[in-house]
């Protein structure tokens, strides 16, 4: 296994405070990094802000403020909501900072020195929310208003001077490496639609604006600023301190491992990115994931339809893991999902209440109770026992694939069964009915612990504050967690005292 591991989230557009859509690209890297983490290997998850663009430039405008001191503003915003989601990011970068200005100039300087960017003139339609250029065929008229196909933004047309990028001339090799790399874009549904995107033939593309002054300067040319997205998408190498190709943090983690997108700015990631890489001959990210919407309705949450869901309200009614456990359980990862409060609160005292933490408080309480609150030292496994235990080491090695595949669904749905099996197995066996029965009392005791270690284990990288408290109560501390210790069945120390827990989760109660 490759013990580096490099995740990325998208890096976000502070031109209004954040979103659902940002928490949950955020929760799903934090997943993965915590699981990869878990797993050994040495991990470095980047988020982080792009500040740059006619559209930071207009909202800066519209509230008096220059670019600069807006960013700072908005950028805190999201800087903080790393922190409120518990995110284990290594990195925090703003396309405002010095090192990034180095990577992005030094890019170019690489793409124009290798004549793969040339000064002509561009006349198009453009998005200023999107910052992205459309052709004719991608744009529609409603109601006398010219918007995207695409995303359903305004557009507008543009005529200025442009340094163009030699996309077209990217085309045959772009198809090449994706059929050489099936699963460099994920889902398939999303590298069908790159594919057929590519193979309807690739234009030359404008990676710098004269029209506004909000950018990092063409070097050659201080006139231009370089394109957003240029801009924008540099900031996966600049955070591992390119252009110095010889730096530990260059060398260790790219290519990146895995970026984790919207589906929204699939283009941008699985095209332009690859291509420009394969212009300056940088190796390319092995894995682009363009993950689904989460929707207000039936639509997509924007800031202009006034329906945007604010993560921080839902974690200050119903606290973060839950909304954790949500997103990641009730949205099928990869496509669009929708969140709603009814939802939200039978998740909470379906599965996280009734089925995960009333097991563990009944287990703990009759240990408390009856078993002096220490773990069981005499014990002799049935085959039944060693069945229940063993399905972890039997199905270690698909948990492995489901985290490298970015399989959620089937990593969850193994959590639930195992929670369910747990807990028939803890009612089937009555063991308040086996006090006279020493030894087949304790088994059954230690197999239900090792089967809410294992499970906590499991549900770590999901609900970490949660798990952490019920891990606790075997004095498992965070840096401790081993996701190869689910395979081992006798972990738990015979004898060794148990720590209390206190409720993981309340149920809702419904006021009628």
């Amino acid at each position: 296994m490759n013990k580096n591991f490099y995740i990325t989230t998208p890096i976000y557009y502070p031109s209004a405070k954040p979103h659902m859509g940002h928490a949950y690209s955020s929760i799903i890297a934090d997943f993965f990094a915590r699981s990869k983490k878990i797993q050994g290997s040495n991990v470095f998850f980047l988020t982080g802000t792009d500040e740059h663009g006619l559209k930071i430039q207009r909202a800066a405008e519209k509230k008096g403020m220059n670019p600069k001191d807006f960013c700072d503003e908005i950028s805190i915003t999201f800087r903080e909501l790393s922190k409120t989601l518990n995110l284990t990011n290594n990195d925090f970068i703003r396309t405002t900072e010095e090192r990034h200005f180095k990577s992005v100039q030094n890019l170019w300087n690489i793409l124009e020195k290798k004549n793969e960017i040339y000064l002509s003139k561009y006349s198009g339609w453009y998005s200023v929310s999107d910052e992205a250029f459309y052709t004719d065929d991608e744009v529609e008229n409603i109601d006398g208003v010219r918007k995207s196909k695409i995303s359903s933004s305004q557009v507008e047309w543009v005529e200025e001077e442009s340094f163009f990028f030699k996309l077209s001339k990217w085309e045959k090799p772009l198809l090449k490496f994706y059929d050489e790399n099936p699963k460099f874009i994920l889902p398939e549904s999303r590298r069908n639609e790159v594919i057929s995107f590519v193979k309807s033939g690739l234009k030359d593309l404008s990676v710098s604006r004269k029209s506004f002054s909000w950018g990092i300067k063409v070097p050659s040319n201080d006139q231009h600023v370089i394109y957003v997205w240029l801009d924008a998408l540099t900031n996966y190498l600049s955070a591992l301190n390119y252009p110095d190709v010889k730096d530990k943090l260059f060398k260790d983690f790219w290519p990146a491992s895995l970026h984790l997108i919207g589906k929204d700015i699939l283009r941008f990631h699985a095209v332009y990115w690859p291509a420009f890489l394969l212009a300056a001959n940088i190796p390319l990210p092995k894995r682009v994931y363009g993950h689904g919407w989460i929707l207000s309705g039936e639509e997509k949450m924007s800031k202009s339809k006034g329906n945007i869901l604010d993560p921080i309200e839902i974690i200050k009614e119903y606290g973060l893991d839950p909304l954790r456990y949500y997103l990641i359980k009730e949205v099928s990862f990869g496509n669009d999902g929708n969140i709603s409060q009814e939802k939200l609160e039978k998740c909470i005292n379906s599965d996280l209440a009734n089925n995960y933490g009333n097991l563990c408080q009944r287990v703990m309480a009759f240990i408390e109770k009856n078993l002096d609150s220490q773990i069981p030292n005499k014990i002799e496994f049935t085959n039944e026992d060693l069945a229940i235990l063993e399905n972890f080491n039997n199905s270690y090695q698909n948990l492995l694939d489901y985290i490298d595949d970015q399989d959620i669904n089937s990593y969850i749905n193994y959590i639930l069964e195992r929670l369910f099996a747990a807990n028939k197995y803890f009612n089937d066996e009555e063991p308040w009915k086996k006090k006279d029965e020493i030894i087949r009392l304790n088994t059954i005791i230690y197999v239900s612990l090792e089967l809410i270690r294992k499970i906590t284990i499991l549900l770590y990288p999901i609900i970490p504050a949660s798990a952490l408290k019920v891990l606790k109560v075997f004095e498992i501390k965070e840096n401790e967690i081993e996701f190869k210790s689910i395979r081992n069945n006798n972990y738990l120390k015979y004898g060794k005292k148990i720590n209390r827990m206190s409720i993981l989760f309340k149920k809702i109660e419904k006021n009628d």
